[in-house]
């Protein structure tokens, strides 16, 4: 029996999942793990290394040569890929344009899937991605399925990229990489994103990002976790 508390909160792409998670990791005191930034992280490094998705030895040899790591400065969560902050070069168009198709490899998924649960197997996490509730910790005590209309998403990813001073990439281009990437997360073989049957929803399409804190906190302590584990005033 699970005697920590695990917050899975699954999702599509630029829905703000990570902005709730890390804002409720910092408010209970748990430690924020960002799943999707751990394949982004894998993505980057077959990218740079010119890894052939279509051969499963080649694709075996460059997880055994990846080592990726979660740290925080200046109240942030910040991922290292060998060593090497990547933080935001993952968040780049060519990653987010090939992202998809790396996490849709079996390989891939077994070994992130690993690492996530090895993260989560004692301690207090708040965990984002697309099958933490379904496949990662389908015994999580508290699920979030989090989504919104596509072109507030779309608007949403675009003032990011515009912010980490990406001038180039249209706001259509944005929109079209997101429904490319709806479509291959919610048909791959290898644990598509779908709602847990025990999760609940949060659109957050006019939600302020105070109200979806507030949503989530409330949706917690509705679960009334053991008090010798977590406390939540």
């Amino acid at each position: 029996m699970r005697t920590n508390l695990v917050v899975a909160i699954d999702g599509y792409s630029s829905c703000g999942k990570s902005t709730i998670a890390k804002a409720l990791a910092k408010k209970l005191g748990f430690i924020y793990i960002d799943s999707g930034a751990m394949y982004r992280a894998v993505t980057l490094y077959f990218l740079r290394n010119q890894v052939d998705v279509q051969n499963e030895q080649a694709i075996a040899a460059a997880l055994d040569q990846i080592e990726l790591n979660f740290h925080s400065r200046d109240y942030q969560t910040h991922i290292t890929l060998n060593g090497e902050e990547v933080s935001e070069e993952i968040r780049q168009m060519p990653v987010a344009n090939f992202v998809s198709k790396v996490a849709s490899l079996k390989q891939v998924r077994v070994e992130m899937v690993r690492q996530q649960q090895h993260m989560g197997a004692v301690k207090n996490i708040v965990m984002d991605g697309r099958d933490i509730g379904t496949a990662v910790f389908p015994d999580a005590p508290v699920k979030l399925f989090m989504t919104a209309d596509p072109m507030v998403r779309a608007q949403r990813r675009f003032d990011e990229l515009r912010n980490n001073g990406d001038m180039h990439t249209s706001l259509e281009e944005v929109y079209e990489n997101l429904k490319q990437r709806d479509y291959a997360d919610t048909t791959r073989v290898e644990s598509p994103l779908i709602q847990a049957e025990d999760a609940v929803v949060l659109d957050n399409t006019e939600l302020t990002p105070d109200e979806q804190l507030e949503f989530v906190f409330q949706l917690i302590k509705s679960k009334q976790p053991r008090p010798e584990e977590t406390t939540i005033e």
